[in-house]
């Protein structure tokens, strides 16, 4: 229940840094960004030490994000904590892409796009504290594993596009430059709003046969210590689905 707790707290965290980034101005504007960027990289640095708090400047979400990593460092695994703070270090820093991107009114290329909304959407950090709360999460021999690794950028991409699908409407009536799947395949290939929503429909529905397939190639190992990751890569997948079709934050 702990790690179930800690990992809703982190969806939450997430949820708020996107709001203020999308709806208060600041994923407009890098030079606003940067300075809080700076200041949560500086809480990820001190990884959860309880006895290093985050500064005044950091103000509400340095602290939660302090928490968070004060809660993960608690659990005792250092390798889980060390990938958390190396993902959300990640997401950080694409923000400030982002920012770029929407101050210059830049669409990315499609290849760059998927790359970077991997890092954006925040899933990696959610799947890592989702192993950790498992009670079965894999060792550290086991998520060095190159196939679940892979299994893992498959999970990503789909959550990610998933959203991305489901959250086109809204985006697209507040910002035409969004950063959206529908709108670098119309930018990069030309294609009218309709054509573009159906080729990121086919690129998840290709990306969730690939994911099968991984899956299966991974269940016919026969290696028992799998099956609770790859329910959770699961799970996530089709939980991401199953909220945005009724989630009014894409109304």
């Amino acid at each position: 229940m702990r790690g179930l707790r800690l990992l809703t707290d982190l969806i939450s965290w997430l949820f708020v840094m996107d709001d203020a980034c999308d709806e208060d101005g600041l994923g407009d504007d890098p030079g606003r960004l940067a300075p809080i960027i700076a200041t949560l990289l500086g809480v990820l640095d001190r990884a959860g030490d309880p006895d290093a708090p985050p500064p005044p400047e950091a103000g509400p979400l340095g602290a939660a994000l302090h928490d968070l990593c004060r809660r993960t460092r608690a659990e005792g695994q250092a390798p889980m904590l060390l990938r958390f703070v190396s993902q959300v270090r990640q997401y950080l820093l694409a923000l400030l892409w982002e920012a770029s991107n929407r101050q210059r009114r830049r669409v990315p290329g499609v290849t760059e796009y998927v790359q970077l909304r991997r890092h954006i959407g925040g899933v990696h950090p959610c799947l890592t504290l989702t192993d950790l709360a498992s009670e079965q999460p894999p060792g550290p021999a086991r998520r060095a594993d190159p196939a679940l690794a892979a299994l893992d950028l498959l999970a990503v991409d789909l959550v990610c596009w998933c959203n991305d699908l489901f959250s086109y409407g809204k985006e697209s009536r507040s910002d035409p430059d969004a950063h959206n799947l529908v709108t670098v395949i119309a930018q990069e290939r030309g294609l009218g709003e309709t054509d573009a929503l159906r080729a990121a429909a086919d690129r998840f529905n290709q990306g969730l046969l690939a994911y099968q397939a991984a899956e299966d190639g991974l269940l016919a190992s026969g290696v028992e210590a799998l099956h609770s990751p790859l329910a959770a890569r699961r799970n996530w997948v089709r939980a991401t689905y199953d909220w945005s079709v009724v989630a009014a934050r894409y109304a």
